[in-house]
């Protein structure tokens, strides 16, 4: 497990690294220069007193500070849900197949649990990690050592019941993610109202440029956070009621490949 641990954090800090380099390299080469050209060409006509409807193109309303670190944090939170998203797509394919294989009709007894462990035992360790063979080689061990069919139920329960908290608390930095950017797009308002207040004696001379860019900042931000957020709170969806399957799935295979086989001596 430790192991499994260190494995994912590597991989977050790699994919963080990653991200930030990809979406700053973006906004430094492309969509700053852009937002910056077609500003500049409204400026322009403003300033030679034409009549001008302020074009909000992409570039325009995702070129500030807060809009790249809103996508810096959606993209890295969609790359640790797409991380455990394969984790549970590889222990799902394992829920489909027949690890014990107990004809139908056999009873186990607790003399045969040790037999019927060495198989698990003998699987990789990468699959011996997987919630279906855990639950498996805690029921056996369980029986081999009560002789409670009630014993092992409330095993498979546990083991299950335990997987469920574990997979739920290690979603914490994803929830925290998605709570993250909206409150980094209603900084970017603040910031935006701000520029827009200290700016206000322009407008009262008859330049309101200053006074609309800022309000744009402030307006564009929080849009921008609010659509990311509703993207990752989606996405964190599908991923909690895949787990919360798989789980519920292990403990019904469980029951149908071990439990209903066994018998007390």
């Amino acid at each position: 497990m430790k192991q499994t641990l260190s494995t994912e954090f590597i991989y977050q800090v790699i994919a963080l690294l990653t991200i930030i380099i990809l979406v700053h390299g973006s906004y430094v080469g492309i969509i700053r220069p852009t937002a910056d050209a077609e500003l500049q060409q409204q400026a322009s006509l403003m300033a030679s007193g034409e009549q001008v409807v302020p074009n909000r193109s992409l570039a325009v309303v995702i070129r500030d500070f807060e809009q790249e670190a809103c996508f810096i944090l959606m993209l890295w939170a969609l790359a640790i849900m797409a991380f455990k998203g394969r984790q549970t797509f590889y222990e799902r394919n394992m829920v489909d197949t027949s690890l014990l294989d107990i004809p139908e009709g056999t009873s186990v007894l607790p003399v045969d649990a040790r037999e019927y462990s060495r198989g698990l035992e003998a699987l990789p360790s990468s699959e011996q990690k997987f919630l279906l063979v855990r639950t498996l080689l805690s029921a056996l061990q369980r029986f081999s050592t009560t002789a409670s069919v009630q014993s092992v139920s409330d095993t498979i329960k546990e083991q299950c019941d335990i997987e469920a908290e574990r997979l739920d608390s290690e979603l914490s930095m994803v929830r925290y993610i998605a709570w993250a950017i909206p409150s980094i797009g209603f900084i970017g308002t603040v910031r935006g109202i701000g520029e827009a207040l200290g700016q206000a004696y322009k407008a009262v001379e008859g330049d309101i440029s200053g006074v609309t860019a800022s309000l744009g900042v402030a307006f564009n931000s929080t849009f921008v956070a609010l659509i990311l957020s509703i993207i990752i709170m989606f996405c964190l969806h599908q991923l909690q009621l895949s787990q919360e399957r798989l789980v519920l799935d292990c403990q019904r295979c469980a029951d149908q490949q071990l439990l209903r086989h066994l018998a007390n001596e």
